[in-house]
């Protein structure tokens, strides 16, 4: 539908702020648009387990995808005017002091890639030369903080849990880039890295991009932030819906006697527990909301959900093409200890 929207590019600019407005009042009204929806027109009982989750399902599924949608597009403004090749070529300078962990980790941020998804880049910085902790301060926020989760933790948990989630997110691969870059782990690159760095210079052309206006950009800014809505589509209504049903059916005390507050292995135990449950934002951000709602403190659960989506057997079977298993091992373990810390901090400053 939105792609028959943009075919008269002259109606696209005027078609795309009725769209934002329209979403933006929806969104205002959503609550009152829910309810009559499930208690009025479908008849269901406000107080049964039924209605609990399918009330939970309607009202999460339409305000995350509202704000994904303009997140999304929101993030396709920076990713076009901050293009990947211009960033490679500003992280091959030399003279940045420091400044490059900052902007592969934020670069991470806004590119809207799953822990998997993200490593052919990765592989793409190595190859090209790239210092080992630069890509790695990429790899590390990459998974963690985009803008499928931003979209979902804002319309979830508010603005100041939010923020704490970006920022430390962002802190925590550039850290991590800065510590991994000094132990000098470079001899644990596969010999096919190896080889191929050697053989290969460093790009830094400059990047040469097409002299459009903002206006001209915007339907197919706007049309990739639709797709980035569609090719996620699928995760966020399984991980609503997991969300709905535990909502509605899993006892008050579940999770909270096992994750709770006064137990000092909490955290520790959640990230141990998140690592085989590969998933990304999309399917786990509703499944944490559910366990703070049943008592679970938010800091425990945003461990949780950074393990899930930042540690995997598959990305650790993706890695293996260009590192050995120390240096494999090392990053696991390093990220391990910084979400694990991170969900001390969470619990401290966000309860």
């Amino acid at each position: 539908m939105i792609n028959k929207v943009f075919k008269r590019k002259s109606d696209s600019v005027i078609w795309i702020f009725l769209l934002v407005i329209a979403l933006l009042v929806v969104y205002s009204f959503l609550p009152l648009i829910v309810d009559s929806l499930v208690y009025d027109l479908m008849g269901v009982d406000a107080e049964s387990h039924f209605g609990k989750s399918i009330h939970f399902f309607y009202y999460d599924t339409m305000k995350i995808l509202i704000l994904l949608f303009l997140i999304s597009s929101l993030m396709g403004v920076i990713n076009t005017y901050f293009p990947v090749e211009r960033v490679k070529s500003f992280l091959s300078s030399r003279n940045l002091y420091g400044l490059q962990y900052f902007v592969a980790s934020f670069f991470g941020a806004v590119t809207p890639f799953c822990s998997c998804s993200s490593i052919p880049l990765f592989i793409g910085f190595v190859k090209g030369g790239l210092p080992l902790g630069v890509t790695f301060a990429f790899l590390i926020t990459s998974p963690l903080v985009n803008e499928v989760a931003v979209a979902m933790f804002l319309g979830m948990f508010g603005v100041k849990a939010t923020l704490v989630y970006v920022v430390s997110g962002i802190v925590m691969g550039m850290l991590g880039g800065y510590i991994l870059g000094k132990l000098k782990l470079e001899r644990f690159l596969s010999d096919w890295v190896q080889d191929i760095q050697q053989q290969s210079a460093v790009e830094t052309e400059d990047w040469q991009g097409e002299k459009l206006s903002f206006m001209d950009r915007l339907p197919s800014i706007v049309k990739e932030g639709w797709s980035i809505v569609r090719s996620v589509l699928l995760y966020v209504l399984i991980g609503i819906a997991i969300g709905a049903a535990m909502h509605g059916y899993v006892p008050e005390d579940f999770f909270a006697e096992r994750l709770s507050a006064d137990k000092w292995y909490a955290v520790p135990l959640a990230v141990i527990l998140a690592v085989p449950m590969y998933a990304n934002a999309a399917g786990i951000v509703p499944v944490i909301q559910v366990f703070v709602a049943k008592g679970v403190p938010l800091g425990t659960a945003i461990a949780f959900m950074m393990a899930v989506v930042g540690l995997s057997l598959p990305e650790a079977t993706l890695l293996k093409k260009v590192m050995k298993w120390p240096l494999i091992l090392i990053f696991f373990g390093t990220i391990t200890l910084f979400i694990i810390l991170l969900g001390y901090l969470f619990n401290i400053f966000l309860c």
